[in-house]
């Protein structure tokens, strides 16, 4: 047990050693605790004092960038109209080229019918002289054998 008694005796010792720095300690750690009060007073007092002086310049720059904010806004809406106009003005010019090509087309279909009829006619009316030739063909030769 000898070794029991001496191990006690070290942490005996050791505590009271704490103990007494501990005490002498004590002094030091109270100015410690009243200079950090006293920065912690002033660093408040300073925070504050900027936080006044800072805050008009905070204020402005809030007011600048709303400004900024709206004027962005008015921007893209003046954008969105221009486009929706031009979207719309794209729809216009392709609905009258659309009619435009259909009124074409419509055109030349009636060109070509009446083309056709004229063709038709011009047509009827070769088959017509060239039967009435050769009705006339015919009796010319009837004509000309019958003097035989």
């Amino acid at each position: 047990m000898g070794l029991m008694d001496t191990i006690k005796g070290i942490f005996g010792k050791a505590k009271e050693e704490a103990a007494e720095l501990g005490e002498k300690a004590a002094p030091y750690v109270d100015k410690a605790q009243g200079a950090v009060g006293e920065t912690m007073k002033k660093v408040k007092e300073e925070t504050a004092d900027l936080t006044e002086k800072a805050a008009p310049f905070i204020e402005k720059a809030k007011e600048g960038a709303k400004d900024a904010w709206d004027k962005v806004e008015d921007r893209v809406d003046d954008i969105r109209g221009d486009a929706k106009d031009k979207v719309a003005s794209v729809k216009d010019a392709a609905g009258d080229a659309a009619e435009s090509a259909k009124d074409a087309v419509a055109d030349a279909g009636d060109a070509a019918k009446d083309a056709a009829g004229d063709m038709s006619d011009a047509a009827a009316d070769a088959a017509d002289s060239a039967g009435d030739a050769v009705g006339d063909a015919v009796d010319d030769v009837k004509d000309a054998t019958d003097g035989v």
